[in-house]
């Protein structure tokens, strides 16, 4: 079978997967855990807030997103949104969303439960001392989050948000179900146009393989350089 490999089709269709697919790829990433780090910080905040409506509403939402498949929720937000949209501003036609904007949008609010969870952690890490010591100087919850609590945290935290990151990367490849054209998504239409599925499988799987085995080399770097920090 290796006998009959053709690696000129990969070699050429390089500028696409990589100029097309790749760069889709790590902006979706990219643009998905900013956002979701971002709102996960403020649903962490919310259920540390000690506020019976706040923590609640905020566990409930990390909880039923933590619990649906992420394949649903994609098909959620691209086919019923609209709808539901429509429905709210009191239009007749559901109300235009893109591919891109859908995914994006989706991402963003699934993996914010998951980063949530790590913020939360990460906040309750640091000694209540320190909290305590920054209250007694007359700071307020917001400014010992901000200025005491906040900046220890993400230190601490920053090696499990880059491994979250890693695993939005590889889901970023379940787009296809939105004819998106991501790093796999472009690789399956060129082994579909040339019949090279092997071929063009086999190296999405290894690009797969060396990007996230760097990325995961610089997660236990970090996690050294953090550990002699403490």
């Amino acid at each position: 079978m290796f006998g009959h490999f053709d690696l000129s089709v990969v070699a050429n269709s390089l500028p696409y997967l990589f100029g097309e697919g790749m760069v889709f790829t790590l902006t979706l990433t990219a643009l998905a855990a900013s956002g979701g780090i971002v709102l996960g910080t403020g649903l962490a905040l919310l259920r540390l807030s000690g506020v019976p409506g706040l923590t609640h509403a905020a566990k409930f939402y990390v909880e039923l997103m933590r619990s649906l498949p992420l394949v649903l929720v994609i098909f959620w937000f691209y086919f019923l949104v609209p709808y539901l949209g429509a429905w709210a501003i009191g239009a007749d036609t559901p109300i235009q969303v893109g591919a891109f904007a859908s995914a994006l949008v989706t991402f963003t609010l699934f993996e914010a439960a998951y980063f949530s969870e790590i913020v939360r952690a990460g906040i309750q890490s640091i000694p209540k001392g320190q909290s305590a010591a920054a209250r007694a100087l007359g700071m307020s919850y917001a400014q010992v989050m901000r200025l005491v609590v906040l900046p220890q945290a993400f230190r601490n935290m920053v090696p499990l948000l880059l491994t979250q990151t890693i695993v939005l990367f590889q889901d970023t490849s379940l787009v296809y179900v939105l004819s998106l054209t991501d790093f796999l998504g472009a690789a399956s239409k060129v082994a579909q146009r040339d019949g090279r599925l092997v071929e063009m499988y086999l190296f999405a799987a290894l690009v797969y393989f060396a990007v996230c085995f760097a990325a995961s080399l610089l997660v236990r770097r970090l996690q050294a350089r953090t550990a002699i920090a403490r």
